[in-house]
């Protein structure tokens, strides 16, 4: 079981996506703000496999789940 502390550079990589400063920040830019009646893992903008690592991350409440809840406080800014 991988124990570690998860960054958004990890997450971004389990996602598949490019997983450097600028591009999370660029991510994170071009997304922003999320209406707050779209949970995180259900914006158009994700994947299904997204999507769903996301939602898992969450409701396993995982060792993921913190920075998915960090990502999501800051795509609601």
């Amino acid at each position: 079981m991988d124990t570690s502390n998860h960054t958004f550079s990890a997450l971004f990589e389990q996602l598949g996506m490019p997983a450097d400063k600028q591009s999370i920040e660029d991510f994170i830019a071009k997304h922003s703000p999320l209406p707050s009646e779209i949970a995180l893992q259900d914006a158009p903008f994700w994947s299904e496999s997204q999507s769903q690592f996301l939602e898992e991350g969450l409701e396993d409440d995982s060792d993921w789940a913190e920075i998915i809840d960090e990502l999501d406080a800051l795509m609601r800014h």
